[in-house]
């Protein structure tokens, strides 16, 4: 038996027996609360962005990590790349290091799922290639396993986490901290970050030859 939800009165379940209680208004204004204090990461945002530039106007790849919901979020910022966000362009260079569940459960059995992501790292990275890792926690094993082998490597580390910083800190060359640790908020905020640097690389590939395709023809031409 469930009664109707509405905005800022308190929904009451009846599921195995027990009354679970959510205030929606009270969700609403964390959410507002933490989207007050993302112009503070702006600047993050832009380095971040415009690293991702670089390595793509240098004919680099984008590799994306991150598990649970972080997994599904590497997966749709690389296929905002891979397709495009909102503007015609060349398609990018960008891969999901959570894509492959042969190449996850295959690492994971040989090795151990801490180097889930780092063995794809070493597989696919080269010199002058960003790895972003996503973790509402900031302390996900795997994805600092893979920060330090991209690090090794020689790609640029991007994080993009939660208020813990510490695990990362000497790892990644820019952090994009969300001041929370409420997991789904950080996650509503990732996800808005993430449509961001998607936006500000089309339009920086407005501006130079990245929006033409590989025969010089600008997507916007009709055939």
């Amino acid at each position: 038996m469930t009664v109707p939800i509405y905005l800022g009165q308190v929904q009451k379940e009846l599921f195995n027996g027990r009354c679970c209680q959510m205030n929606i208004n009270t969700r609403w204004e964390e959410l507002k609360l933490i989207h007050s204090q993302l112009p503070q990461l702006f600047p993050n945002i832009e380095n971040a962005a415009a690293k991702m530039v670089e390595c793509i106007r240098a004919g680099g790849k984008i590799l994306v990590c991150g598990n649970g919901g972080s997994a599904a979020d590497a997966v749709h910022f690389t296929a905002e790349l891979v397709s495009r966000f909102l503007q015609e362009r060349r398609a990018i260079s960008a891969i999901p290091l959570t894509g492959s569940s042969p190449a996850l459960t295959a690492i994971a059995n040989d090795y151990c799922f801490e180097d889930v992501f780092a063995r794809q790292v070493e597989a696919y990275g080269r010199r002058g290639d960003v790895l972003v890792g996503i973790s509402t926690s900031g302390r996900s094993i795997n994805v600092l396993k893979a920060f330090r082998r991209g690090k090794a490597l020689g790609l640029s580390n991007i994080a993009l986490v939660g208020s813990h910083t510490a695990g990362c800190l000497a790892l990644a060359d820019e952090i994009i901290s969300v001041p929370s640790d409420i997991t789904p908020r950080v996650q509503e905020c990732h996800i808005f970050i993430i449509h961001l640097i998607c936006e500000i690389i089309e339009e920086k590939m407005i501006s130079d030859t990245l929006f033409l395709n590989k025969e010089g023809v600008d997507y916007l031409e009709e055939d």
